[in-house]
C-alpha cells in the first residue's frame, strides 16, 4: 500500500498579512479616509493662506508704511504717526495688518515718536510690543525703551538696559560705548559706584578710541578709579 505523502499546506505568511491588512482597510477605511481628507484640507489652507493671504497681506502693509516713513524721516512726527487723507499712519497700520512685518516694524516707529513728543508710557508700550532678529536694531531699540525708564524715572532699570543695549552689538564703537556710559552715569547718579565703575571699565576696556572712550578717565578718576 503507498505511503500517503500528502503534507498539510502552511498558509503563506505574506498571504496572512494581505488578509490583515485587507481587514484593518475594510473595518477602518471610513476613518483614514475622512483623516486623510482632513489633512489634505489643513494642508491646502496653509497653501492657501500663504499664497492668497499671507503674501497679499505683507505686500499691502509693505506698500502702507512707505509713505509713514517718509513723514518721519522727515521729523513730520503727528503724520507719520496718524497718517493723512491718504495714507495710514503707524498706529493704522499695526492695526490694519496686525501679524505682518510691517506692523512690527511700525511699533518701533511709534515707540521712537512718543518717546520724542514726551510721552513715555506709550513709547515703553510700543517699544516692547516690538522684536527683531537684527542685531543693530534691537540694541537700538532697547537704548530707546531704557531712555523711556531713565525719563519716567526708572533709573536702575534704565541702567540695566542700557548694559544690555551696549552688550547686544558690541561691534558698534559708537553705540555700545555711549549705552555703557549711560548706564554708568545712571548708576553714578543713584550712588551705586561699584556697577557705575563696571560700565566705566567696559568703555575704556572695549572701546579706548570712541568719544567716550576718550573721557571715560575722568569719570573714573571722580569714583576713585584710576
Amino acid at each position: 500500500m503507498a505511503e500517503n505523502t500528502n503534507v498539510p499546506v502552511q498558509p503563506d505568511a505574506s498571504m496572512e498579512v494581505v488578509d490583515k491588512v485587507t481587514g484593518f482597510w475594510q473595518q477602518n477605511s471610513k476613518n483614514i479616509l475622512i483623516g486623510l481628507t482632513v489633512i489634505i484640507v489643513v494642508a491646502g489652507g496653509i497653501v492657501g493662506y500663504k499664497y492668497l493671504v499671507a503674501e497679499p497681506k505683507e505686500k499691502s502693509a509693505n506698500d502702507a508704511i512707505f509713505r509713514a516713513q517718509q513723514y518721519f524721516q522727515q521729523d513730520s512726527l503727528a503724520l507719520a504717526l496718524n497718517g493723512d487723507a491718504t495714507n495710514p499712519g503707524f498706529l493704522k497700520i499695526m492695526d490694519k495688518y496686525s501679524g505682518t512685518k510691517a506692523a512690527n516694524l511700525a511699533h518701533f516707529y511709534a515707540g521712537a515718536i512718543y518717546l520724542k513728543q514726551g510721552d513715555f508710557a506709550n513709547a515703553e508700550k510700543h517699544l516692547k510690543d516690538f522684536s527683531t532678529s537684527s542685531l543693530q536694531i534691537s540694541a537700538r531699540a532697547k537704548s530707546l525703551l531704557a531712555d523711556t525708564y531713565a525719563e519716567q524715572g526708572k533709573k536702575e532699570e534704565a541702567a540695566k538696559l542700557y548694559r544690555e543695549a551696549a552688550a547686544i552689538f558690541e561691534k558698534d564703537e559708537f553705540n555700545s560705548a555711549e549705552y555703557l556710559f549711560r548706564s554708568g552715569y545712571l548708576y553714578e547718579s543713584l550712588g551705586k559706584n561699584k556697577e557705575a565703575i563696571e560700565s566705566y571699565k567696559l568703555i575704556k576696556e572695549k572701546y579706548p578710541r570712541s568719544e567716550r572712550g576718550f573721557e571715560v578717565d575722568k569719570y573714573l578718576a571722580r569714583l576713585g578709579e584710576l
